[in-house]
């Protein structure tokens, strides 16, 4: 889908000038330019297919597949639906493998694809568990999220040391011990790392 920079920058010149302020004053007048270039980016992923990047996960014997696969702290950027602001924050996807596997970056590019549209978290990760369960049939998969809201902390209640946590799930890892165990491997962290 192509995203409409000119329509794009005609609203956000309405917006300021609803405001009551000058749109030719020089530090805004190229104020609806640079939105539309930044909204060309947030919602990059409108019409994109997170299965793409799934297509390269190879079928691996059974002895090759591990337990489990974890990939902790992806970054995350998106847009919050109710309000247009930004929510930013880390996804754990973890998934057991059934036969196939993918390249780690694949699974931060699913993340990248779904959060660039307007968004819920709560459907966020539902949508990345979805993605995972559907590309790679995995035994399990379990997406934990981390965001923090500006609607939250910038507007309204202003909390600004709150975050909100998802977890969204398929599979084996529905079940409540085996989630517990992914849980606690991803709470894990290598002191070598410098964390706790």
């Amino acid at each position: 889908m192509s995203i409409d920079t000119g329509r794009i920058e005609a609203a956000v010149a309405e917006i300021l000038a609803a405001i009551g302020d000058d749109v030719t004053r020089p530090g805004i007048a190229a104020t609806p330019q640079r939105v539309a270039a930044a909204y060309a980016e947030f919602f990059a992923g409108i019409g994109v297919d997170p299965l793409d990047h799934l297509t390269e996960a190879v079928d691996v014997e059974p002895g090759e597949l591990g337990e489990m696969v974890v990939v902790r702290d992806i970054r995350f950027r998106s847009i919050c639906e109710h309000h247009l602001l930004p929510f930013l924050g880390t996804a754990t996807i973890a998934y057991v493998p059934r036969s196939r596997i993918v390249g780690l970056g694949s699974l931060a590019r699913v993340v990248e694809t779904l959060a660039a549209r307007p968004q819920l978290q709560e459907r966020l990760g539902e949508e990345i568990a979805a993605a995972i369960d559907t590309g790679l049939s995995p035994l399990g998969v379990l997406v934990v999220l981390d965001a923090v809201h500006q609607c939250v902390t910038t507007r309204g209640p202003r909390q600004t040391a709150s975050s909100t946590v998802t977890l969204a799930s398929r599979g084996t890892l529905r079940e409540t011990g085996a989630r517990a165990e992914i849980i606690a491997v991803i709470g894990h962290r290598d002191v070598r790392r410098g964390s706790s």
